[in-house]
Parts: C-alpha cells; sequence; structure tokens
C-alpha cells in the first residue's frame, strides 16, 4: 500500500529569495521543526541550512493506511545572487517560517571582463 511504512524527511525545504532595503532574504516554511533543531551558516555567498524534524511519538500499532508525516533530516546549499557580508546575518523563526536576512556587500560589483580577439597571422 502506497505511504506505508517508515518515512525519512528527505525532500528539500522551499525557499523564496529576495532583496529588500539593501539585503539578501532566504525564506523557507519549516512547519514541525523546532527551530533549535537547524543549524545555518554561510560560507564564500552560500547559505548552507541543515536540520532535522523529531516525531513526538510514533505508534507501531496503528493501521495506516497513509504515512505522509515524517522525520528525519534535511540539508540544503542556497549560492546567493549577490556578495554578502555572511558574519552580519540574522535568522528569525516565526510561525513556521525561518527568514534568514544578511546584508548585500557594498562595493563589490561584478566586474566584467572584456575578451580581447586576435587573429591569427596566415
Amino acid at each position: 500500500m502506497e505511504g506505508v511504512g517508515k518515512k525519512s524527511f528527505s525532500r528539500l525545504p522551499a525557499i523564496d529569495i529576495y532583496e529588500k532595503e539593501n539585503s539578501i532574504v532566504v525564506e523557507a516554511p519549516l512547519p514541525s521543526i523546532n527551530p533549535e533543531n537547524v543549524e545555518i551558516s554561510i560560507e564564500n555567498d552560500v547559505l548552507t541550512m541543515r536540520g532535522k524534524m523529531e516525531k513526538k511519538s510514533e505508534v507501531d500499532e496503528k493501521n495506516y493506511y497513509r504515512k505522509e508525516v515524517c522525520s528525519g533530516s534535511f540539508f540544503r546549499q542556497i549560492p546567493l545572487p549577490k556578495p554578502v557580508i555572511g558574519e552580519e546575518a540574522t535568522a528569525a523563526y516565526e510561525d513556521g517560517v525561518l527568514k534568514v536576512s544578511v546584508p548585500v556587500a557594498g562595493g563589490r560589483e561584478v566586474k566584467t571582463i572584456p575578451i580581447e580577439i586576435t587573429k591569427k597571422k596566415k
């Protein structure tokens, strides 16, 4: 029967990324996850989220027809669209949504390098 048996949380958390007031904001809905079980880090303009969802109790005697509530761990790395100041990042968890805000690094614009094309001499 589909969905019956132990299931691990293998899906990546969905995210929204946008810019607000010179910061990159990443929002991830993480319902039923204790924010104390989530770790966030930023290195080389890549945001890493990892955590685990622990189910309070598992009742083996139940005769499940479908079991979609899962437990387990998740890991996601998100390359940020602009250079950021990772040391100044903040994170908040409210109503099941994790919100990470990271200031955009000023003065570190992406430099476009023109390509000089030379022709072979015949």
